[in-house]
Order: structure tokens, then C-alpha cells, then sequence
């Protein structure tokens, strides 16, 4: 990387052991962009640039203002602006979303919006060109036009990041105004509607909101839920991760129907060994737990496969349940990994159905348990979002999840290396509300929107 501007004729000598199939102006602005160059480097090349070629580019003009959003160069931003608005006869949107970007930051971001509403006679503006200038809003206290801003971006179904919708919390703070107090709450329902959980600061965003209602008498406080569902501040009962007979039994239906056969695993696997599995399970319901074999035994990377799936079937066989494990021909083989009097063992406590080639286990995994009825659990890693994306309908998906939540065994790996299993969850983790108490789900996380890895911290919001 340059650290200082260049003369012509130093410009001339890198030029002459320039060797690429790109211009070599462009590939050097690419590296000061990468490297975040100083400025008056990028201008030392467009200088040379013009002095040589007589103009510069739209391509440079792009990268150089890249280089200049990334600094907050406002002044050199707004003269980029004038240039190329003078020179072409109009700007694509990239070029756009970095003005909005670049000004949005300035004490110009009133001029921000301006290219906003210019951008819309062009095309329908990207989340992040609303997103940037809801945030020059909400930073200067502009409440009504951050939120209509947000209320423009639902209308043409864009969704807003969880740190633009922190912003609204923020900065709505100590107002009464009842229209905005509804759109939150309607924020806080969407989180559940959607299943998406506040990371920790954008959830102390919203316990102070809450306290600042005027007259509104809200208190807040982090929580733990109990294992019997009931919140450690309120004693409030959540409710539980069971699905209703209708619902199950419609999921159960939507599963095989949607992911099972949808999936094209009678096309992806053996015709033969899907039918032999469908026969295996069926003469042999009902399984409590089923367990993903081949995902467990990879749980820790030092230790023999064998004993990795060894301790989960122990581990589970103790509790008397009746065990399906979903495996592979290969594990009864001796290797290094896989020992013969191990299996053995493990065999009588657990039935295995053991597959050549199954290209997909979870699949199988859902049919067994399903098929079992609502009691039954799974064993796997594995999120499952590629079965939830399959699932056709919104309704069904939120069930999926549910379920998931329900019946779903994590295993992790303890920090003194022992396999742990995370017990699937008693109450289900999302927003809920009473109306005069709200308990929401957050994490410690960044942004998390869809993971079976749902936090066990709430904070608990109620009314006095």
C-alpha cells in the first residue's frame, strides 16, 4: 500500500511494470480502497489519471468515492456528487447507496434523504438506503420521520435489520405519543411472529423504553425460566413448546409430505434402502429418542467416533427409553475409529438401522420421530433449516419450529471435553405477552434469527 501521494512520472514508472489483463489505474484503486489508503494517495492517481486520458471513468469515480464514504470525506463525497451528476446522464445504484451511505453520516444527511427520493424515480431503493437514513434520523431526534421512513420500508417488503429497529426504541424514549407505542409493541409481536430473538444491548434497549412510558409503570428485569416454565421474577407460567393433537398431527402430515417425499430422497438414495427403512420403523414403533449417529460421532474431533456415540447411548440408555440409532454399514467394520465390541454393546441398548449410503439422514431422522408421536426426541446438531425451508407454507413453518424447540436434544461439547446434552426446551422461546407482562427472549449474540440455539435469558417486563 502507498502511504504518500505520487508525482506523474512516479505514476509512469509503476505503470511500465504493470503486467494484468485489468487497467491499471482500477487495480490500484481496488488496493487503496482494501487498504483503506489516505486520500490525498487515491487523488495523486485520479490526477495523473485525467493529465493522461483527459478524463476519468465512472468505474474510478465509483471506487474513489468508495474510499471517500469509507473516511467520512464529506466535502470530497459531495463534489464526487455534483461531478458525475454533471457528466452521466444517470447513476446506477450503487452509486446512490454510497452517496446516501457517505452523507447519512454527515452533518449533510439531510441530503441523504434527497437522494433518497431521487433514487425512487430510478428504482425501489434497498433496505440499506432506508436503513442509513433512518439511523441520521433517529441521531438527531427526527422520531416522526425515522418512523415513517421504517413504515415505507414495510410497505415494499423490506424487512429492517434488529440495529435500525433498536434505533426506533431508542429514540422513542419518554413519549406518550399512543401511534408509536403501538408500532413498537407491534415490533416486539413480529419477534415472535418470526421467532427472532434481540441481542443483549437491543434488549436494554427495550427494558428502558418500557420504563420511560410516561405513566406506563412498566419495570424490567433479566430472568431465567425455570425448568417447570415458570419465570424466576413473576412466577408467571410461559407457555410450553407442546404442540397441540390438530397441529402435530397437520405437521406430521405436512413433514412427510413436503420434506420426506419434496425432498427427492427416494431419487437422492437407494429406492430399495428408503423402503427398507419405512419397513424397519414401522414394525418397530414407537421410538422415544432417535438419534443422528453419524452427527454425534464427529462431536469431538480427538476422540474415536465410536466412543463419541458410545457415551450419548449410555448416557440416554440409563433413563430405560427406547432407542433408534441412524447409522452407517461402515461403523461395524473395525478401523481405527470404529470398534467392534463397542457396537456390540450399543446394540443392545439401542435398536441401529444401519444405511450404505444415505445421502440424507435427516430426512429419516424426522420420519422416525414422527412417526413415533408427539413423545418422541431427536438427537442431532444439526438445525434443520434446509427441512424448514421445504415446508411450503409460513403456518407450517413456525410449527416445524415449535417442534423443533420441543423435541429437539442438543449435543454439545463441555468445556472439560465431555459430550453434554442440552435437553429440549419445556417453554417456548419467544416473545410472549399477557398484556400487562411481556417476557422476551434474548442472546448474547450478534443478530440470530433462525437457530435451534435459543437463549435460556429472558428479561421479564411487567406492569405495576
Amino acid at each position: 500500500p502507498l502511504d504518500r501521494p505520487l508525482q506523474a512520472e512516479e505514476w509512469n514508472s509503476l505503470r511500465e511494470g504493470f503486467q494484468s489483463s485489468r487497467t491499471f489505474e482500477e487495480v490500484m484503486l481496488d488496493r487503496m480502497v482494501r487498504h483503506n489508503s489516505p486520500i490525498e494517495v487515491a487523488k495523486s492517481l485520479l490526477t495523473y489519471v485525467a493529465k493522461s486520458n483527459g478524463e476519468i471513468t465512472y468505474p474510478l469515480l465509483i471506487k474513489y468515492l468508495k474510499l471517500c464514504v469509507r473516511q467520512g470525506q464529506t466535502s470530497e463525497i459531495r463534489d464526487l456528487y455534483d461531478i458525475m451528476k454533471s457528466r452521466f446522464k444517470k447513476l446506477e445504484i450503487t452509486a446512490y447507496t454510497l452517496f446516501i451511505r457517505g452523507l447519512s453520516d454527515s452533518d449533510q444527511w439531510r441530503m441523504a434523504l434527497t437522494l433518497l427520493e431521487e433514487l425512487k424515480t430510478v428504482t425501489v431503493p434497498v433496505r440499506s438506503n432506508y436503513q442509513h437514513c433512518i439511523r441520521a434520523a433517529g441521531r438527531h431526534q427526527e422520531v416522526n420521520l425515522a418512523f415513517e421512513l421504517y413504515r415505507e420500508m414495510l410497505t415494499k417488503d423490506l424487512v429492517p435489520s434488529l440495529d435500525v429497529l433498536q434505533v426506533l426504541f431508542d429514540i422513542s424514549r419518554g413519549m406518550k405519543d399512543a401511534e408509536l407505542q403501538k408500532e413498537l409493541f407491534g415490533i416486539l409481536l413480529y419477534f415472535r411472529e418470526n421467532q427472532i430473538h434481540p441481542h443483549k444491548t437491543f434488549m436494554e434497549s427495550i427494558k428502558l423504553w418500557f420504563e420511560s412510558i410516561p405513566g406506563g409503570k412498566w419495570t424490567g428485569h433479566l430472568t431465567n425460566i425455570k425448568d417447570s416454565g415458570h419465570c424466576a421474577v413473576c412466577n408467571h407460567q410461559l407457555e410450553d413448546s407442546n404442540l397441540t393433537e390438530e397441529e402435530y398431527n397437520n405437521l406430521s402430515e405436512r413433514i412427510i409430505k413436503d420434506v420426506i417425499h419434496g425432498s427427492d430422497i427416494f431419487i437422492k438414495t437407494n429406492p430399495k434402502e428408503c423402503e427398507a427403512f419405512q419397513t424397519f420403523v414401522e414394525s418397530r414403533l414407537p421410538f422415544d429418542i432417535v438419534i443422528d449417529g453419524l452427527n454425534v460421532s464427529y462431536m469431538r474431533r480427538g476422540k474415536m467416533q465410536c466412543e463419541n456415540l458410545f457415551e450419548v447411548v449410555n448416557c440416554l440408555a440409563k433413563k430405560n427409553t427406547r432407542l433408534l440409532v441412524l447409522g452407517r454399514k461402515h461403523m461395524l467394520r473395525e478401523s481405527s475409529n470404529w470398534r467392534r465390541e463397542m457396537m456390540s454393546e450399543m446394540q443392545n441398548k439401542a435398536e441401529f438401522f444401519f444405511a450404505d449410503r444415505l445421502s440424507q439422514d435427516d430426512p429419516f431422522l424426522l420420519y422416525a420421530a414422527l412417526r413415533s408421536g408427539s413423545h418422541c426426541k431427536v438427537v442431532t446438531s444439526d438445525f434443520l433449516r434446509d427441512h424448514k425451508a421445504c415446508l411450503t407454507d409460513h403456518a407450517t413453518r413456525q410449527l416445524f419450529r415449535k417442534w423443533q424447540r420441543g423435541h429437539q436434544i442438543m449435543p454439545v461439547v463441555s468445556t472439560r471435553g465431555h459430550i453434554k446434552l442440552l435437553p429440549a426446551l419445556s417453554c417456548d422461546c419467544v416473545v410472549q405477552t399477557s398484556g400487562d407482562t411481556w417476557h422476551i427472549p434474548y442472546t448474547d449474540t450478534a443478530e440470530v434469527t433462525d437457530s435451534y440455539h435459543v437463549p435460556r435469558k429472558w428479561l421479564c417486563v411487567r406492569q405495576k
